[in-house]
């Protein structure tokens, strides 16, 4: 079972960096200072991107329960 959680989290990990980086960003980060802020789009989510949401944050908590799960079983010594 841990080596499972392992395998899910390593897993899980990668491709919620991966979907992380395919976001847009919003600017009022670094970007903005360096006038990458310029362009802001006003016409709202697209189908597209309220599926990359939900698969990120599905993922994400796909993330959460596998580190919750090592942790318990690295707590119990099983």
């Amino acid at each position: 079972m841990q080596l499972f959680l392992q395998i899910m989290l390593i897993a899980s990990s990668v491709v919620l960096i991966l979907l992380v980086l395919l976001h847009r960003g919003r600017g009022g980060g670094l970007s903005s200072l360096f006038g990458g802020g310029m362009q802001s789009s006003l016409s709202g989510s697209s189908v597209v991107e309220k599926n990359l949401d939900r698969i990120t944050i599905f993922v994400g908590a796909v993330w959460l329960i596998s580190i919750v799960g090592v942790g318990l079983l690295l707590k119990t010594g099983a």
